[in-house]
């Protein structure tokens, strides 16, 4: 049972959402927040597995929160939701922890298949929205470039290759097609990269490649 957290001002949108997941056996809902502070409060009163942030709140944004709620003992997967498409909040929460960005009015299945995916380990991100909104927004100074080539440098070329294709979007299904490994092969070597360049989820691991010129612009 995937346990989930609703952080939105707006109550409506928290009841809407709430409606959505308690319809899906696989879930429960286990708290709700109208800002970030009350998130915060409620993933450390109960063990969430996946939180629906907004970027806009009073008090404390999702932006904040969301770097917040990723740096408890035990932390949530985060899911930025956002009315904005492709904007520079969504990739700093993305920055900030959060393991996949949807629009408010995203289809209800895409919802539910995000909170799925984000709680096995998976991003829920559509892969030329993430090229675009990386290659706008990430710009990388000549020193952070040389600190994340050598983090990468400690990979071996099989995890390198992964790392690459992960950068550009790709699944893990996509990877094992390109690569000819089995799926189960490619979570092996995607939760070793993340342990090995020192971030936890895999939009982190997507700036980093970026930041060392693993993939550079490629097109949308």
């Amino acid at each position: 049972m995937i346990r989930t957290m609703i952080v939105d001002d707006d109550a409506l949108v928290r009841l809407g959402l709430a409606d959505l997941l308690e319809a899906d056996p696989g879930v429960t809902l286990v708290a709700q927040a109208a800002d970030g502070l009350q998130a915060v409060e409620q993933a450390t009163a109960h063990r969430v597995d996946v939180a629906l942030v907004d970027v806009r709140m009073p008090r404390m944004d999702g932006i904040t929160a969301t770097a917040r709620l990723r740096a408890l003992p035990h932390p949530p997967r985060v899911i930025t939701l956002t009315t904005f498409d492709l904007d520079e909040y969504v990739y700093n929460a993305l920055a900030a922890g959060a393991d996949g960005f949807l629009l408010k009015d995203s289809d209800p299945a895409d919802i539910l298949r995000a909170v799925h995916l984000v709680a096995a380990g998976s991003a829920m991100l559509h892969p030329a929205a993430a090229r675009r909104l990386i290659d706008r927004y990430h710009h990388t100074a000549r020193p952070q470039a040389t600190a994340a080539q050598a983090r990468i440098e400690r990979l071996t070329p099989r995890e390198r290759e992964v790392l690459s294709l992960l950068a550009d979007g790709a699944t893990n299904a996509d990877i094992a097609a390109g690569l000819g490994m089995r799926e189960s092969t490619v979570k092996a070597h995607v939760s070793r990269i993340l342990i090995g360049l020192g971030v936890s989820n895999r939009v982190q691991a997507a700036l980093l490649a970026r930041d060392a010129g693993l993939r550079e612009s490629p097109p949308a």
